[in-house]
């Protein structure tokens, strides 16, 4: 078992850093709200810090699962951040979904100091992550994964080292894409359905067992009927991440039309308030664009 430090405890991190200490390992904790930090040690048994420097002195292994960015250079590389207070040799796992630059700017910059840097953005939702059936997907130095991967298996149902710093947030980009088209797919389709007078849950009954189905199918069908979007992943994360996903197809010269054109339906669902709505809200802007 090892001693972990767990960085930022949002509806992904609290659930996650739950169950490393329930594996076993040595468990602190650090979020911006002290207060989130104190109730999870509470709940879970393991400690909590006031600073990442803090919550990462003596630590093997720190986890992070931070908002942005600029979230992450802060956790690691403030005066109170985590490379401050990590001893050589150690290992830094970054589950935040952030742009491949910073990943690899973070990786230089641990490697300076002896520290190992792993990007491991994951996908799964909330309920992944309370069930401990995230998919982690990887990028870094393959010695420092195979050190890494036994303590995310504490909620992975899949982990797998894709290739250099950065590959793993390349990854998420992918599955990020792959996403909006199949959502913004769903929406047309029970939109369709509606206008057309069916059931809409006796249609998905019958297509979501051939070629169609999918994960957000199976499901987002029934709340999207409901006009239920206040759960799930928010709107605003996913144009953080289309965001990045855009400027690195820029960067490759990749074409991504359909996830450009969906980013400015999800700018649509901004406009109508639903900022925090599910992702699974494309089907509600259809419906108000009737």
């Amino acid at each position: 078992m090892a001693k972990i430090a767990f960085l930022g405890l949002g509806v992904m991190g609290y659930p996650m850093a739950g169950h490393l200490q329930a594996a076993g390992h040595e468990v602190t904790v650090y979020n911006r709200t002290t207060a989130k930090a104190e109730a999870w040690a509470a709940e879970h048994g393991g400690g909590f810090a006031k600073t990442p420097r803090e919550a990462a002195d003596g630590a093997e292994f720190v986890m992070a699962c931070v908002g942005n960015d600029d979230d992450l250079r802060s956790v690691c590389l403030d005066e109170d951040g985590a490379f401050a207070g990590l001893a050589e040799g150690s290992v830094f796992v970054d589950h935040t979904t952030v742009s491949a630059k910073v990943t690899r700017e973070l990786y230089a910059a641990g490697r300076e100091r002896g520290i190992a840097f792993v990007d491991a953005p994951i996908s799964g939702g909330q309920a992944g992550a309370e069930g401990g059936v995230l998919s982690v997907m990887c990028g870094g130095d393959a010695d420092a994964y195979a050190r890494a991967e036994p303590v995310m298996d504490a909620y992975a149902r899949i982990c797998r080292r894709i290739g250099e710093s950065g590959a793993g947030q390349m990854t998420k980009m992918c599955n990020q894409i792959a996403i909006a088209g199949l959502v913004q797919g769903l929406s047309e389709a029970l939109h369709f359905a509606e206008k057309a007078g069916l059931d809409g849950r006796a249609v998905v009954e019958v297509i979501s067992q051939g070629a169609a189905g999918s994960w957000q199918m199976s499901n987002r069908y029934e709340t999207m009927l409901d006009d239920h979007f206040e759960h799930g992943f928010a709107v605003d994360w996913m144009r953080k991440d289309l965001g990045i996903c855009l400027d690195a197809a820029d960067e490759i010269g990749a074409s991504l039309p359909v996830t450009a054109l969906v980013d400015q339906f999800y700018k649509d669902v901004q406009k109508m308030g639903g900022g925090r709505w599910d992702t699974s809200s494309l089907f509600k802007r259809l419906r108000e664009l009737g």
